[in-house]
């Protein structure tokens, strides 16, 4: 208890210890707070109006040596309101002066459920966030590995390694062949999705050009722009386009737009890269003359497992990660990925990073 009035010390002290509580007091903030730093009580009772450092600020700094620590502030009726304004920074309840034994009892052991909940609720989140651990592991290798294995056993009878292979068992094996692809795509995305989840990505970033990662994408995509007869090309570019990010979790982002961008456009349609820059930022759009998105599927694109279907009906293949896996990278980054797009007329998808700041950027920010 940290309280300027001795008899109140006193008096608390003799009631809580009948109970079989522990004390300790303090008649100012300073030695209050050097208490609760050694001992680390289960609550404290706090007087808001003390001499030396304010009840509001032993509040603050009581959060910081630990949140989990229960704070009762002690207030006299004219300042109710200033109790009130304790709770809002963190303090669990307020006893107005004068109380009786019962009240404080009450209260106490009130504060103390409190804790003994919040303790048991952080127990199982740590308990949830080790079964995702185990659960990610156990997908990773588990399901994954066995599935790769299959997968190269196709690959040794397709080439006809295992004998001679007749027309129709080909076309079941082919069939079985993408349906593991389809598995083995959406366990690689979900893993990519619980990875970033766990803040991972944040540990990797380091000065890299946006337009070194879009000329490295654009080159992987050759072959499939060439396959859906689609053009595409880098436009504009901007003289600093460097940022602070993960090179390959990037990529990924911007592969996943110039993917969906040539996969969603019209026959001989056309894909531009722009790279652009302002005073914060370098926004790389990716533009597109494909079917567009219906303005009531844009508030959506960004869910999990949220596909758009082509115009006929038809379904894109795919697992319906990639967009909410791009979000979560850019997000990590600081950035921000927005979408526009009009049916039968396109699409354009700009992300925006924060830019790395050349160092003649920089002095003239400080100057």
């Amino acid at each position: 208890m940290i309280d300027d009035e001795e008899s109140m010390r006193d008096s608390c002290s003799q009631i809580l210890a009948k109970d079989g509580f522990q004390t300790e007091t303090a008649e100012d903030g300073s030695i209050g707070l050097e208490k609760i730093k050694k001992i680390k009580p289960y609550l404290v009772l706090v007087d808001l109006k003390m001499p030396g450092i304010s009840g509001m600020e032993v509040l603050e700094k009581i959060r910081e040596i630990d949140p989990n620590i229960i704070t009762v502030v002690i207030t006299g009726y004219a300042t109710v309101e200033s109790a009130v304004e304790a709770m809002k920074i963190g303090a669990y309840d307020f006893l107005p002066k004068p109380f009786s034994p019962d009240q404080l009892r009450i209260i106490i052991r009130r504060g103390l459920e409190r804790r003994k909940l919040i303790l048991e609720a952080e127990i199982l989140r740590q308990e949830k966030k080790l079964m995702e651990e185990n659960f990610i592991t156990m997908v990773s290798h588990q399901l994954r590995s066995p599935l790769v294995a299959i997968m190269q056993y196709y690959e040794v009878i397709l080439g006809g390694m295992a004998g001679d292979v007749p027309e129709k068992q080909k076309e079941i094996i082919l069939k079985s062949k993408a349906r593991l692809e389809s598995l083995l795509n959406l366990i690689t995305d979900w893993l990519d999705v619980a990875r970033l989840d766990s803040g991972q990505i944040v540990d990797n970033l380091k000065p890299i050009s946006a337009k070194k990662i879009i000329k490295k994408v654009i080159e992987n995509l050759q072959p499939l722009t060439q396959k859906e007869k689609i053009s595409l090309e880098l436009g504009s570019g901007c003289k600093n386009d460097l940022v602070q990010g993960d090179e390959d979790t990037l990529e990924q982002v911007f592969s996943n737009l110039i993917t969906n961008a040539i996969r969603y456009n019209k026959p001989k349609g056309n894909v531009t890269v722009n790279i652009k820059e302002n005073a914060d930022y370098i926004a790389v759009e990716v533009q597109d003359t494909g079917i567009g998105i219906a303005k009531e599927h844009l508030p959506f694109l960004f869910d999990q497992f949220f596909r758009v279907k082509r115009a006929e009906g038809q379904k894109i293949k795919g697992t319906g990660l990639g967009l909410s896996i791009a979000k979560k990278i850019v997000d990590a980054h600081g950035g921000s990925i927005q979408v526009s797009s009009e049916l039968g007329k396109g699409s354009t998808f700009t992300v925006l990073l924060p830019k790395l700041k050349s160092r003649n950027e920089q002095t003239g920010r400080n100057s």
